[in-house]
């Protein structure tokens, strides 16, 4: 429990900083006059003041705001932010005086600097700790059927083959593997640990051909936990992240894959797991959820079991060049951007459920099984956070940053800005629409303890 709450205030206290800090520093080099900088919304916890602005740490720690001159008075959003300042005002250096690029500037400052903050994070983690490969040579498995016919000698892999040598080189890693299996010679020669002879097999020098001999190769991952979905099945059965799985359903497993296979051909039956858990033994039960199928070249069954978890595969990390680590980082950051966006999309419409709609309580218990499972896992959720502020942020909703630059837009177009009574409806509506995803959020924390 305190490494949660430790968690999460880390995690909320460096996002929203950071976002803040953004708006803060650009508003300040504009000219715009702060007022306030506020961690927290509410009256003030602790307070100070250092020339024109004022500093609060606020008691409500769902976000923070910039109070800039010429914003101070914005109704019931201006409550929420702890009311007027006591700071005098210069109107000369409100917010609203500035040119049109300034203002747009000052308010995409708080999504660019959690952007940056992401991307940081990737790159960071890449130039100094490496970039992660999956620590293991051994086969899994061979889908057999989903190998090109140059490829079929691949067939002689036998689960739990070590691979320790791909056409003389040294394989450390499941990355080597796939590197020497995407490119290279024609002939691709596979040495096996406690094998005489290799098992060689012939390969275009480029195409599909490739691509589908790695994907009929399954690595085998050992049957670790890592995240657990808070309110899926696998919670709500007791497991945790770092539980080894022995057996299920009454048989050994040895692998990830087994494992899943165990789920999957389980929908809404009981399925007995053997786990170990810091040395302890434990019997735990539980009750795959049923998922249909929709992708037609999926191995997975038309019905099939969900438990909500997801592995904790063994990582190494590999030193890298700073360019490879900032092009890892442009990269990854991009991903996330358009994996978040992607999750809005389906919300908005209505191919996601809105009962998955977290908040504070899941952004809680998510980055405390972060922090478990390391350092390195701990800064990629603050990473992914980061992203996910950002493009929340920038959904045009009034009083969210994306709100306020849609008036800037307007204002562009129209060549005059929107009226105050207007932008003070809108503000107002928006705080509406804002709090009611706060109470579906919060609502939806709760109901996972009773699903």
């Amino acid at each position: 429990m305190l490494l949660t709450v430790v968690s999460l205030v880390v995690v909320l206290g460096v996002l929203i900083s950071v976002h803040e800090f953004g708006h803060f520093i650009v508003a300040k080099t504009v000219g715009v006059q702060v007022l306030r900088f506020s961690l927290g919304f509410g009256r003030p916890l602790i307070a100070w003041r250092r020339g024109e602005t004022e500093y609060w740490i606020a008691w409500i720690p769902l976000g923070g705001y910039v109070k800039m001159a010429g914003l101070e008075d914005e109704g019931m959003a201006g409550e929420l932010e702890g009311g007027k300042s006591s700071v005098p005002i210069d109107p000369a250096r409100s917010f609203d005086q500035q040119p049109l690029w300034a203002r747009m500037a000052v308010i995409v400052a708080g999504v660019t600097m959690n952007v940056v903050l992401a991307f940081a994070i990737y790159a960071g983690l890449g130039a100094i700790m490496g970039q992660p490969r999956l620590a293991t040579t051994r086969v899994d498995s061979v889908y057999v059927d989903q190998l090109p016919a140059s490829a079929h000698n691949l067939a002689l892999l036998q689960p739990g083959d070590q691979i320790v040598r791909i056409n003389g080189d040294t394989i450390r890693t499941w990355d080597d593997v796939a590197s020497h299996f995407l490119s290279g010679p024609t002939d691709v020669r596979i040495e096996i640990a406690g094998r005489a002879e290799p098992v060689v097999v012939s390969l275009p020098v480029s195409g599909d051909a490739r691509i589908k001999a790695l994907a009929g190769l399954a690595p085998l991952i050992p049957p670790r936990l890592g995240v657990v979905n808070p309110g899926h099945p696998a919670a709500k059965a007791g497991l945790k992240p770092r539980d080894m799985v022995l057996r299920a359903g009454g048989d050994t497993v040895t692998s990830w894959n087994q494992l899943l296979h165990k789920i999957w051909y389980s929908p809404g039956k009981p399925l007995p797991l053997t786990i170990s858990r810091r040395g302890e033994i434990l019997q735990l039960t539980v009750v795959p959820e049923a998922t249909t199928e929709t992708d037609t070249s999926s191995v997975r069954p038309h019905i099939y079991g969900l438990i909500g978890a997801y592995q904790d595969p063994p990582i190494l990390r590999q030193r890298v060049s700073l360019g490879t680590a900032l092009a890892d980082g442009i990269r990854m950051t991009g991903a996330q951007i358009a994996s978040v966006a992607g999750v809005v999309k389906r919300l908005v419409i209505g191919k996601a459920s809105p009962q998955e709609v977290g908040g504070p309580i899941l952004i809680a218990q998510m980055s405390g099984q972060a922090a478990q499972l390391g350092l390195d896992a701990f800064l990629v959720f603050v990473a992914a956070m980061s992203i996910s502020l950002a493009v929340l942020n920038l959904l045009p909703i009034p009083v969210l940053d994306g709100g306020h630059l849609m008036f800037l837009i307007a204002e562009g177009i129209r060549r005059k800005p929107l009226s105050a009574q207007l932008r003070l409806r809108l503000t107002q509506a928006g705080m509406l629409v804002v709090l009611a995803i706060m109470v579906l959020a919060i609502s939806n924390d709760v109901l996972r303890f009773f699903r």
